[in-house]
């Protein structure tokens, strides 16, 4: 996933606009739509308040992954979404997780 493919996930999961974006970067919208276009890219101090805005890391924007990495895209994901939750949503999240393990293992019961 490219740069402005991961912005434009990031301003619909924020429910904001483009254009309301670009005003709180004090930036163009039409510079934000370029971004989202991957047309253009952020200079490193735009890409460091694009980050701190939206509370991810710099690396997860530019879908940077160490190679000894140990954990995959889905769970580097999933952890960035958990902690945008409400201490309350974690809990449910946390619980429903548990469930899915117990279903995964009376799956793998059945199969041996």
């Amino acid at each position: 996933m490219k740069f402005g493919d991961r912005l434009k996930v990031l301003i619909e999961e924020r429910e904001i606009t483009q254009k309301e974006l670009a005003a709180q970067m004090n930036i163009a919208p039409s510079t934000v739509s370029s971004y989202v276009q991957n047309t253009r890219e952020p200079d490193f101090k735009t890409l460091i308040e694009i980050a701190q805005y939206f509370g991810v890391s710099i690396d997860y924007l530019l879908g940077y992954r160490p190679a000894n990495s140990n954990t995959t895209i889905s769970e580097d994901e999933l952890l960035r979404i958990f902690r945008q939750l409400s201490p309350e949503q974690k809990d449910i999240c946390i619980e429903q997780c548990k469930v899915f393990i117990k279903v995964n293992q009376r799956r793998m019961k059945k199969s041996s």
